[in-house]
């Protein structure tokens, strides 16, 4: 149990012990009245349980119940109306909490002239069961307060802001840097390689085992530091894309001679940023594995809405089989590491039917 909540038992139980005491400690006009004005004070009190959560119902019932031990002739100040004003206040229930004070002021004289106290005395005991300014003053602490801890939201989701943006131009610099450095490099292995290979077959001459390797190697690692760059700098970009932009990306794909059908099934609802943009990646680092890896295929993408989670399958019917050593490259490695950074579970494994499928299932964080 956290402290919070002790401390809201604590106060709760705290003003119902304070108003039951001052009710016996004060005489009553009517004795057959005292079970319920006792019974009235007790959930005055233990309603301010509720005070966070439900602030303008306990508002109305802290009030109704100050006006009911008033007129069963309790001269007990309304304590937890007050602490009721605090909380409402302090959510936001600015003008609710003004009408409510107002109608409990007017109301008071009343309830106390119905206990079958005199005009004067009633309007004196109906003045001290409600001071108007520590009702100000419990609306001033509530409106400080909420002032405060908004201000405060505001400072966190500036220097969160900030860190992204810091983040961003990292990410944008070490693109550059990588561009700058290595790009060229790996370019000149790639060219060169490929230049020795042609030159060998066009003289008739065999073409080495360690030439070929090196061929293939600047092949891959020209295609992995692109992919690379291109993910770097997309995640610094201001515009990210998310679910709703699969469909572009498969229409590409379609065009480029990879064919897909697009299946979603469930109520989309509104999913955070970074598991909507998880599943977009996913998607479009599976197709280009297709595309590398599978040869001639075609491949399925299904989006699945559940309770809780959203879960994403790629299937390709290509050359994977299940004694197939599953790639273990960048693309699926930064899968993973997306996948289990949210909490989720990823799955990339040959399909016994022949053909490959990742499927990576996202708690659902909804946004805020």
């Amino acid at each position: 149990m956290g402290s919070g909540r002790i401390g809201g038992y604590a106060i709760a139980a705290a003003v119902a012990v304070t108003l039951l005491a001052g009710a016996f400690s004060r005489h009553h006009i009517d004795a057959t009245l005292a079970p319920l004005g006792y019974a009235l004070l007790t959930v005055s009190g233990l309603t301010l349980l509720a005070r966070n959560r439900w602030p303008v119902p306990v508002l109305v019932v802290t009030g109704l119940c100050a006006l009911g031990y008033q007129a069963a002739g309790f001269d007990v100040p309304a304590v937890a109306f007050l602490f009721a004003v605090y909380a409402a206040v302090r959510a936001g229930h600015r003008w609710t909490t003004v009408v409510a004070s107002v109608v409990l002021v007017a109301a008071l004289p009343v309830a106390v002239l119905a206990s079958g106290q005199p005009v004067g005395a009633a309007f004196a005991q109906a003045r001290g069961a409600l001071e108007l300014a520590w009702l100000v003053a419990a609306g001033a602490a509530g409106e400080a307060l909420r002032q405060a801890e908004q201000r405060a939201g505001e400072a966190e989701r500036t220097r969160e802001e900030t860190a992204r943006r810091r983040a961003d131009e990292e990410r944008l610099h070490i693109a550059r840097e990588l561009h700058d450095s290595l790009t060229h490099q790996i370019s000149v292995i790639k060219v060169q390689s490929e230049a020795a290979v042609h030159v060998a077959r066009k003289r008739g001459e065999p073409v080495s085992e360690a030439l070929l390797a090196i061929r293939e190697a600047g092949r891959e690692a020209a295609r992995e530091l692109r992919a690379t760059l291109e993910a770097l700098r997309d995640d610094a970009a201001a515009a990210r894309p998310g679910i709703a932009d699969v469909p572009d990306l498969l229409e590409r794909l379609r065009v480029g001679g990879l064919p897909t059908t697009l299946a979603i099934d469930g109520a989309p609802g509104e999913l955070s940023t970074a598991v909507d943009r998880t599943v977009y990646r996913i998607v479009q680092e599976s197709l280009t594995n297709v595309i590398r890896h599978a040869g001639t295929a075609a491949a399925t993408v299904r989006i699945v809405y559940q309770p809780g989670a959203v879960v994403v399958r790629i299937e390709d019917n290509g050359t994977a089989t299940t004694d197939s050593v599953p790639p273990h490259g960048v693309g699926l490695r930064g899968m993973r590491e997306r996948v289990t950074a949210l909490g989720g579970r990823l799955h990339a494994a040959p399909r016994p039917e022949g053909g490959f499928r990742v499927q990576a299932e996202l708690p659902v964080e909804r946004a805020s």
